[in-house]
């Protein structure tokens, strides 16, 4: 009775088109099934598990010249250009083959002239990532280097750019997923253009579900990629960026595959990629955000992983795991813990015992203790993190690890951001 009752309820959320909250939370909750062939949950912050739908969208061949398939591009830009609210049409949407380090570049090639001086704010891998593109890119640049995790400020940006007149642009990573930190984005664009420089966002594990709108964060540009928090698969980046900014870049590149300006134009003139895109991968992402849409756009999309976030980590810390971050920090993509003190505890043990019950884990990042990452994004919710703190409960049974407390260096390394 009770299951004809939620069927019954379902239809009548899709028959009324989906009016109501209740309605899509219910259709949410539906919607959130295991993986279909059985495969383990992935808890990193891309690749992660997608929808069945999403898969099944890639079972169809397709013509990249083909008008059917021009149109997919067409409204996957759209889409995207509606989730940044850009209400004035100055902003474009460029799709770029690869992985999401593939747009990175592009956007630094094209978007920073070869005379121009890079801010880089780093605290993480990805970070640390951007320096060495601009080493092989041959820009000038200086970093304000806050290690592993410290968050970069606003003042301390304000500080570099009044010190150094020959930066012309700012790059961030929006959510350092090497720690899980979200970076302050807003008060560091904020600082960026009282100075009079130009903001670019590396915006790869937020993007669709942490709101980056225009007319609340100014960005000249920023980068992200189809298998993050819209949840489709791997295969290809996208860009978003002022349409003068991209009018700018004509001839900057160094690449003719990265070349953001000839994508744009050629994409604006023919409708298609200028080079053979992923074809199954983009249509699987138009299913993803139509999904995204379905499910309440970036606020409901955020909200979900907020809430998987919130379970996971009160579960875990009931386990005696720590946080590297404190709550203020924490972001709802990925979170950071520290590897128990107790020396029956080894990660690749605890990895493999987790994947055995269905659950993939991410290694850590950290450089002065050990740790381990778990991910908040991808097909999942509250029930599924439920599931993750029980696995991790009978794994460190299993283990004979009776406290998941860390060592005290690691408390002291934290205490460093309080500080």
């Amino acid at each position: 009775m009770i299951r004809l009752i939620i069927t019954i309820l379902h239809m009548l959320c899709q028959a009324l088109a989906r009016p109501h909250q209740n309605c899509l939370e219910l259709d949410n909750a539906m919607q959130i099934k295991a993986p279909h062939l059985g495969e383990p949950y992935l808890l990193t912050p891309g690749p992660l598990t997608t929808s069945y739908e999403v898969k099944a969208a890639m079972l169809r061949d397709w013509g990249s010249w083909d008008a059917e398939f021009r149109a997919v591009t067409a409204e996957i830009r759209s889409r995207l250009l509606d989730m940044i609210e850009d209400h004035d049409n100055l902003f474009d949407c460029v799709p770029m083959q690869g992985s999401g380090t593939f747009s990175v570049e592009a956007m630094l090639a094209s978007f920073v002239p070869r005379e121009g001086k890079v801010l880089v704010l780093s605290n993480g891998a990805y970070g640390a990532r951007i320096v060495q593109t601009l080493d092989y890119l041959g820009r000038d640049y200086v970093v304000i280097d806050k290690g592993d995790y410290m968050p970069p400020r606003g003042d301390e940006v304000a500080a570099a750019l009044a010190a150094d007149p020959a930066i012309s642009h700012v790059v961030v990573v929006h959510c350092e997923t090497s720690s899980g930190i979200l970076n302050p984005v807003a008060e560091i664009s904020e600082a960026v253009y009282a100075a009079g420089r130009e903001l670019l966002i590396d915006s790869m594990s937020a993007f669709g579900a942490i709101p980056l709108t225009v007319g609340e964060i100014r960005y000249e540009a920023m980068v992200s990629s189809a298998n993050k928090c819209i949840e489709g698969v791997p295969g290809f980046g996208f860009v978003i960026a002022r349409k003068d900014a991209l009018v700018a870049a004509k001839g900057r590149s160094h690449s003719l595959s990265l070349d953001i300006h000839a994508q744009w134009a050629h994409m604006n003139k023919t409708g298609q990629w200028r080079f053979t895109p992923p074809t199954h991968v983009v249509v699987a992402f138009l299913e993803a955000l139509r999904a995204h849409e379905a499910e309440g756009g970036v606020a409901r999309r955020g909200a979900r992983y907020a809430d998987n976030c919130a379970v996971m980590v009160s579960g875990m810390r009931g386990l005696g795991f720590e946080t590297l971050l404190k709550d203020r920090w924490l972001s709802p993509i990925i979170v950071t813990f520290f590897c128990p003190a107790h020396e029956a505890f080894e990660f690749t043990a605890f990895y493999e015992r987790m994947k055995a019950k269905g659950f993939i884990l991410y290694p850590g990042k950290l450089t002065v203790v050990d740790s381990f990452r778990i991910g908040c994004i991808g097909q999942m919710d509250g029930d599924v993190m439920r599931q993750v703190v029980n696995a991790a409960r009978e794994t460190l049974a299993e283990m004979g690890v009776p406290d998941a407390a860390p060592p005290e260096i690691a408390l002291i390394e934290r205490a460093k951001l309080a500080a």
